[in-house]
């Protein structure tokens, strides 16, 4: 063997494979294969006393994976490192290069943004030094997750039941809690409105008087307007323009997971997991193909090529005047490491490929193909129509609007809402009469709670962890049963966040103890600062250090004065010895347990059990009745009514569920 490429995934490696020659064998390290210890003061693997110098050693599920690996690498003439090209994979390959002994001063790492043949023989022609600052990056983040997901977690274990702390993850527990608590002090505010449907089917409403804006707060003042009213209204402005609407811009990794959410019904975990097989490489007529750029990036920055090729499919395809121009925005905290999530290859068509793709990786695909090509198309152009009616002063309007030119609409049109609203065409001074006008109550609405696509909105826009690890932050805040995401009724069709108790409590009691660096501000400075030593601007250990003098004398006050919360004594006595019964919290729900547990076990539910309702249909499995159940996690679900004899499950949709085993009655 005489060139040895290591790479993360094993997909990926069959993929890379197929590009190189019969002197290069790829191989993968599944991922990461060290990690901290949890040996020595603390368990932390970190000596804090030694300037945070860190202890890492295998994982135990890929020692025979490094085994393998040391094994290969000795027999090659030359390693290279290929892992992903972001921090974790610098981090990788770093620990790679430490457990096969390779030379950290050696050209030995090769990165590239997609898995093209291009892409990765002109990586291979320039391959360079591992990137030290990336890695203390990545390091400083797992120290920082380390002492607090040890040290903070084990605090919250004693004193209150929780299971966990984090830095990211309780953040967005406390935006969730936060968003709680204002829908529940929330007052509304009564106001009316006052609308006059009119002859040729225009609807107008009330906006101004006098050139003030109308602004009714009751019934009263709204009857004392339609009093003053006629039933003919002059038509006294006609305002008309064109306007443009521009494409939008292409996918970076957190408005890929918000889009896919609203859009395809993903989870942004699910769009993480499509997304990578996507780039990994996906099995095509003629070989194995990196469909995408790499999808953990947070700029929209396009190549020259890219850009080029599309013009000239775009001018191919729809003609000239569809051609528009490329534009870049990033935010302003953007590493801009990465080009925009866009396709490798527009010759890879979605419809021409589809038979390749699973269901899951069409949707997305065509997605990022359709966003990417639509970002560098022309505007969509419409002309756009308000009228202005006058009765006795009040001023009434109505706008209509038609599309022009579809521009960019012309292969976004399955992904945007926007219809035509036709006018009829009028004249200055026509009078038309009323066929009905109306009053209509109305109260303000609270804030709406998070969606999965409002939180990672609202954590990108407060700079609180990374795009790439909102996927992970949000799994984790629900298997700790802080939040659920569920529907706000059993009809609803959008999925909300919910704070449960614990998670109530858990943040109550962060937010009294560890205001200083449990919050928006001081998750998303150290944010900045980790970018800031990837960048090799700031010293690591200085921001250690600044981080664990201001967190040791909060855990310290915390350990000496946090109390556990009362439990809710419900005012009766225990049936089994008398003591008293107070409500506790399991992940199924309340129920109610005797004070003088463990020395009494006496406990009772208090989730109200609902009893299985029969949807008319029978199981295809064994041919009895199907029932709607509610699971113990608050879930509905179809189930065989001969369970446990026959496990036969759908979803409420009606997808069967293949994750059971069937047991059928002999």
């Amino acid at each position: 063997m005489k060139n040895l490429v290591i790479v993360e995934s094993p997909s990926k490696s069959k993929t890379i494979e197929k590009y190189l020659g019969k002197d290069y064998k790829v191989t993968s390290s599944k991922g990461h294969i060290c990690d901290l210890s949890t040996r020595g003061k603390g368990g932390l693997g970190v000596d804090i006393e030694h300037d945070f110098k860190t202890s890492y050693v295998v994982s135990k599920d890929k020692k025979e994976t490094v085994e393998q690996l040391k094994k290969m690498a000795k027999d090659a003439d030359f390693v290279y490192l290929a892992t992903d090209p972001d921090r974790e994979g610098e981090a990788i390959s770093w620990h790679l290069a430490r457990e096969l002994g390779l030379d950290l001063n050696e050209n030995n790492r090769i990165v590239f943004n997609e898995i093209t043949k291009s892409a990765v023989l002109k990586a291979l022609d320039n391959p360079h030094k591992i990137d030290m600052a990336l890695v203390r990056s990545q390091e400083t983040r797992r120290i920082l997750d380390r002492i607090i997901g040890f040290k903070l977690s084990k605090l919250m274990q004693q004193k209150i039941g929780s299971k966990s702390a984090g830095r990211v993850q309780s953040v967005a527990v406390a935006m969730i809690c936060d968003r709680e608590k204002e829908i529940a002090a929330f007052v509304p505010e009564e106001y009316w409105t006052i609308k006059a449907k009119l002859e040729k089917k225009i609807e107008t409403l009330l906006v101004k008087y006098k050139n003030k804006k109308v602004e009714i707060k009751n019934e009263e003042e709204a009857q004392k307007i339609l009093d003053k009213l006629t039933d003919s209204f002059v038509l006294e402005d006609i305002n008309e323009k064109s306007k443009k609407r521009s494409p939008y811009l292409p996918f970076i990794t957190s408005t890929l997971q918000q889009e896919a959410s609203i859009k395809l019904g993903f989870t942004s975990k699910k769009t993480m997991s499509v997304a990578q097989s996507l780039y990994e490489g996906v099995e095509l007529s003629d070989g194995a193909h990196g469909l995408i750029t790499y999808m953990r990036t947070d700029s929209t920055r396009l190549s020259n090529e890219f850009v080029a090729s599309a013009n000239e499919l775009i001018e191919r395809r729809y003609g000239k005047e569809y051609k528009g121009f490329y534009r870049v925005k990033n935010d302003e905290n953007s590493q801009d490491a990465h080009e925009a999530i866009r396709p490798t290859d527009l010759n890879n068509d979605p419809e021409d490929i589809k038979e390749y793709l699973t269901s899951d990786q069409y949707k997305l695909y065509k997605f990022i193909y359709v966003r990417a090509l639509a970002s560098l198309m022309a505007d969509a152009v419409s002309d756009s129509v308000t009228y202005t009616f006058d009765n006795n002063g009040y001023k009434f309007t109505v706008s209509g609007s038609k599309l022009k030119f579809d521009g960019f609409l012309k292969i976004y049109n399955d992904y945007d809402k926007s219809k035509d609203t036709i006018l009829p065409k009028l004249e200055k001074g026509d009078v038309l009469k009323a066929k009905e006008i109306s009053k209509e109550q109305h109260f303000t609405e609270a804030p709406s709670r998070y969606t999965e696509a409002k939180l990672i909105k609202a954590l990108e826009e407060e700079g609180v962890g990374r795009p790439s690890t909102y996927a992970s932050t949000i799994g984790t805040i629900q298997e700790r049963g802080y939040v659920k995401y569920q529907k706000a009724s059993e009809g609803g069709k959008t999925k909300y966040f919910f704070p449960t108790e614990q998670g109530l409590v858990t943040d109550e009691k962060l937010r009294q103890f560890f205001s200083d660096i449990i919050n928006v501000n001081y998750t998303a400075q150290m944010e900045q600062e980790l970018d800031e030593i990837a960048l090799d601007k700031l010293n690591y250990i200085d921001s250690l250090n600044e981080f664990y003098d201001r967190f040791v004398p909060l855990l310290d006050d915390a350990y000496a004065n946090m109390t556990k919360p009362e439990p809710e004594k419900t005012g009766e006595k225990c049936p089994k010895c008398g003591g008293d019964l107070i409500i506790r919290m399991s992940r199924y729900g309340k129920f109610k347990a005797c004070a003088n547990y463990p020395d009494c076990d006496y406990k009772e539910s208090l989730v109200k059990k609902e009893e299985p309702e029969d949807t008319g249909r029978v199981c295809p499995e064994c041919g009895k009745p199907l029932l709607k159940r509610k699971s113990r996690y608050g879930n509905y679900f179809v189930g065989c009514s001969g369970y446990p004899y026959c496990k036969y499950t759908e979803t409420i949709e009606g997808q069967e569920n293949k994750r059971f085993y069937r047991r059928k009655k002999k």
